[in-house]
C-alpha cells in the first residue's frame, strides 16, 4: 500500500505528516509505504497511491485520483490521524 502525504513547497509539512502517518500505522499494525512530496512533484508520485494525506488548501490542485483524498487539519494530532486513516484504510 501506497500512502502520499502532500505539502505545498516541498518537505517541510508533508515531513511532519510522512513520519507522524508512520508512527500511527505501525500503531495499526498497518504495512505501508509512506512518501513525503510537494504538490508540484504529485504527478510522479500519485499513481499509485491509494491515499493521499494533505490540507484542505490543496485538495483542488490535486485533482481528479483514484487514491482517497484525506484532509488533515492538525499534522501533529495522532489522534485525528488514526481516525481518519482508520476510516480510509477501511
Amino acid at each position: 500500500m501506497k500512502i502520499v502525504a502532500i505539502c505545498g513547497a516541498g518537505i517541510g509539512s508533508s515531513g511532519i505528516l510522512k513520519v507522524n502517518a508512520e508512527r500511527v500505522l505501525k500503531r495499526l499494525d498497518i504495512d505501508a509505504d509512506v512518501v513525503a512530496a510537494d504538490i508540484a512533484s504529485l504527478p510522479d508520485v500519485i499513481g499509485t497511491a491509494q491515499v493521499i494525506l494533505t490540507s484542505a488548501e490543496f485538495v483542488e490542485a490535486i485533482g481528479k485520483t483514484f487514491a482517497d483524498v484525506v484532509v488533515i487539519e492538525n499534522y501533529f494530532d495522532t489522534a485525528e490521524l488514526t481516525t481518519k486513516l482508520e476510516k480510509a484504510l477501511g
